[in-house]
């Protein structure tokens, strides 16, 4: 069973959360066009703010978990009931009958809403991988590509 699930942009930029500091930043979804033909995809990335580092699976926001969460829990669900359905149907004129009472669906998800908000920065290091922060971060930030440190500014 394949669920897909769609993340909401804001111009090209995607919400993300530190899995260490908890802090939400977004990264840009894909570098943008100065990108150099030999770049390559980090195998970790790094929180602009912490400067810790995680795999690119592991800086969804709570939000996001959540969201996910319920819209497999309603698939599965669906799969299960439709199996059990199946199930009673193949056993109709057994001596062992298995009958399925239809249960309350589970509620979908609402849909994520991402607003505009935040800063554009780009690191002087990467600076086709621009990030959105706070507004009112003002200390020192990390490349999320290589976690050099620079300053806002």
């Amino acid at each position: 069973m394949n669920i897909s699930m769609s993340l909401p942009l804001d111009n090209g930029f995607l919400r993300r959360e530190c899995p260490h500091c908890e802090r939400q930043f977004k990264w840009h979804h894909g570098p943008i066009e100065d990108c150099p033909n030999d770049a390559i995809d980090p195998n970790v990335y790094f929180c602009p703010y912490c400067g810790e580092t995680a795999p690119p699976d592991q800086w969804l926001t709570k939000e996001q978990v959540e969201c996910a969460q319920r819209l497999a829990l309603g698939e599965s669900m669906r799969f299960l009931q439709d199996g059990f359905k199946e199930l009673e149907r193949k056993t109709s004129g057994n001596m062992v009958k298995f009958k399925v009472e239809k249960s309350e669906p589970v509620e979908p998800p609402l849909p994520l809403h991402e607003p505009e908000d935040m800063l554009i920065v780009q690191s002087p290091c990467h600076p086709w991988e621009p990030i959105k922060i706070d507004e009112s971060w003002s200390e020192p930030l990390h490349c999320i590509v290589c976690g050099n440190q620079f300053a806002m500014g």
